[in-house]
């Protein structure tokens, strides 16, 4: 896979946390579909969704959903992730047990690294997948939060569930 420079970039590698994985993130298999049939079907552009399931000792990805990347100006490398798509989620979720955990989004024809503008963007506590996707086809996915500072992405070790 091609990787432009600019993830090369001191930029790019200053936001990577070097220490590794340090927690587990368990994900269902309908989540991790869901996540590439998105990245799939808004490619060339980025996809952008919601992660639900729970957070007791660790990360549980039940469901995945798409919302709507509001960026059209730079849809090809940015993403906003719609907040009329966050609070229908979010308001649907109430008293289920379940709760909104993170956003997924992909990476057209780019690695499943995060940039400097999704750290800009992120909140503590959530996972943050990130979708390669070349050609039209998943090349990768990756899993990330936040490091203890959040100063940095440090990945996360996926089990399948």
């Amino acid at each position: 896979m091609h990787e432009p420079e600019r993830f090369k970039s001191p930029e790019y590698l200053a936001i990577l946390d070097e220490t590794g994985p340090s927690e587990v993130c368990r994900l269902s298999p309908s989540a991790l579909n869901s996540m590439q049939e998105a990245a799939k079907k808004y490619y060339p552009l980025e996809a952008c969704g919601l992660l639900i399931g729970t957070c007791n000792n660790g990360w549980q990805v039940d469901e995945a959903r798409q919302i709507e990347n509001l960026n059209k100006e730079r849809a090809a490398d940015r993403f906003q992730l719609d907040p009329a798509g966050y609070r229908n989620v979010d308001r649907e979720l109430r008293g289920t047990g379940r709760e909104i955990i993170g956003v997924f989004h992909s990476h057209p024809d780019c690695p499943a690294k995060p940039s400097p503008t999704d750290l800009e963007s992120a909140w503590e506590g959530f996972v943050y997948p990130i979708v390669s996707i070349c050609d039209g086809e998943v090349a990768d996915i990756l899993f990330w939060t936040l490091n203890r500072d959040r100063s940095r992405f440090q990945p996360l070790l996926v089990k399948h569930s």
